[in-house]
């Protein structure tokens, strides 16, 4: 392996990723580059101000960072090899002795459905040694997968730190439950946060991948719920297949009756783990009574067993689908959402329902059998007339939604194309910037949109115009690379340049 080499991530680093959410790393440049990184960030910061998504250009020496073969190795592993660093960047600077309030972060503003696939990733980088004292990032593990956060606020012992000498990094899933901690020593902490989005689905692993099937990992850094079935459906998923929760076999042996009467317990921990363990089952001989029962926890006021409800029924052939579809059509937002998880990796079986119910006249029925289409791609495709019909739908949301799906399913593409080329233009500015992150995942097949996308160049939001210009990277031909080009020409930044020095040295 050569130095430049991303170094993957092993099968037990791929287990804990997908089991806790997160994985901390460290990065081996000298302490002597950390130094000059850290005085560099104080002067920007003191005399400049937070460079936002200029962090790049205004700290060159942060690109070696993002090029250092551990962080690509573990980028490429979870988001795949054409992986796309997005726009948005922010150095975080904590010096408070509070800490901060737990949250997850936002896709620019759009309250998009929260993919359990790893289709977006963070990299939390620390450039000074980060003690627990001095306020580390946060993560609750296992959380990536949860609307509601679930766990109580004084749970600090379950609480992961990314604490460590510089050049720790943490590679989060985007979803995850995540804040600052107290930084009681009142001294300057770094983190530099970058984005991450998968451009195309996983056919392969792209990690160093030895062992196919699932193993649970045999310890948690902190007390997680089961969610085997969840976990077993991503490991697939990122192994390069589709709805195989319909395929899944019966992968361990118990009594159906005890775990039905466990479902009913007063007991969260018991009630989750006895939705997960009925998935498991796959039980051919009373799979009418466990679909009855799966079908009430999916109405579960705690949403871990409502999600373990839903992923199970998934499981469970037709009989669980039709479940599944009567889930989406309720009315509270956590059963609608672990229904539409559930049919997202339901497998084919799952399509002509989910393209029926784009007929409701609730929104959010409409846009979660969107979202679960979109995540069954080219099972999908023969509901893609249907979505595009979508796009006059007079919600942004729905229309959203559609962008994405459309980018997911990708076939046939030339219709796709030529009404993604369209929605450039759409009202909505979150309609206007997905859309130029499903044109890059379609790749050189987009390339109709090319003039489009030279359109959205000047399209008045800063996510608009970088959309675009990362669509027309990776459609590649040769009028995109020019258009491509000429923009970065004109917007490009020069890193030596500040209100001190505006032109030399």
């Amino acid at each position: 392996m050569s130095m430049n080499e991303p170094r993957l991530l092993t099968d037990e680093q791929m287990r804990q990723f997908i089991t806790e959410g997160y994985l901390l790393l460290q990065t081996d440049f000298s302490s002597e580059f950390h130094q000059q990184l850290l005085e560099q960030l104080n002067y920007v910061y003191s005399h400049e101000g937070n460079p936002g998504n200029n962090l790049l250009p205004r700290v060159r020496e942060l690109q070696k960072v993002i090029d250092h073969p551990i962080i690509t190795g573990a980028l490429t592993s979870v988001l795949g090899p054409d992986y796309m660093l997005h726009a948005h960047h922010h150095g975080h600077f904590n010096n408070s002795p509070q800490p901060g309030g737990w949250h997850k972060d936002s896709y620019f503003g759009y309250g998009r459905i929260r993919n359990h696939h790893p289709w977006w990733a963070m990299i939390m980088y620390f450039p000074q040694d980060t003690p627990v004292e001095l306020g580390p990032t946060g993560v609750m593990p296992g959380t990536q997968n949860y609307a509601t956060r679930v766990f109580e606020q004084d749970e600090s012992e379950s609480e992961a730190k990314a604490s460590g000498g510089a050049g720790t990094f943490a590679l989060i899933a985007y979803d995850i439950w995540h804040r600052s901690t107290a930084n009681i020593l009142g001294k300057e902490r770094y983190m530099l946060k970058f984005e991450f989005m998968r451009t195309q689905s996983p056919t392969v692993p792209s990690w160093d991948h030895q062992q196919p099937e699932w193993v649970t990992p045999a310890a948690f850094s902190a007390p997680i719920h089961p969610h085997e079935c969840i976990w077993q459906e991503t490991w697939n998923w990122m192994r390069g297949e589709v709805g195989s929760s319909a395929s899944a076999a019966a992968s361990q042996v118990g009594e159906v009756s005890s775990l039905l009467e466990q479902l009913n317990s007063s007991s969260n921990e018991e009630r989750v783990t006895a939705a997960d363990q009925l998935g498991l089952l796959r039980s051919n001989s009373s799979a009418d009574e466990v679909v009855t029962a799966l079908a009430k926890a999916l109405e579960d006021a705690y949403e871990p067993v409502a999600l373990n409800a839903g992923y199970a029924l998934a499981r469970y052939g037709d009989h669980g689908i039709q479940a599944l579809l009567e889930g989406l059509r309720h009315e509270d937002r956590i059963v609608s959402l672990s229904a539409a998880y559930g049919l997202s990796v339901a497998g084919a079986g799952a399509v002509e329902g989910l393209t029926e119910a784009l007929d409701s006249e609730r929104e959010e029925t409409v846009t979660r059998a969107v979202f679960a289409l979109g995540e069954l791609r080219e099972l999908a495709s023969d509901s893609v007339p249907l979505l595009i019909g979508q796009l006059s739908h007079p919600s942004s949301n729905v229309r959203i939604s559609v962008v994405e799906a459309l980018g997911n399913i990708g076939q046939p593409h030339d219709i796709i194309v030529q009404a993604l080329a369209r929605c450039l233009k759409d009202s909505d500015t979150q309609v206007r910037f997905m859309t130029g992150l499903s044109l890059a995942k379609l790749g050189k097949s987009a390339e109709e949109a090319v003039p489009s996308l030279i359109e959205a160049l000047d399209d008045e939001n800063r996510y608009v115009r970088a959309h675009a210009a990362e669509a027309l990277y990776y459609i590649g031909t040769e009028k995109a690379e020019r258009a491509l080009i000429h923009f970065l020409k004109i917007a490009r930044w020069c890193p030596s340049t500040t209100p001190a020095s505006t032109f030399y040295p």
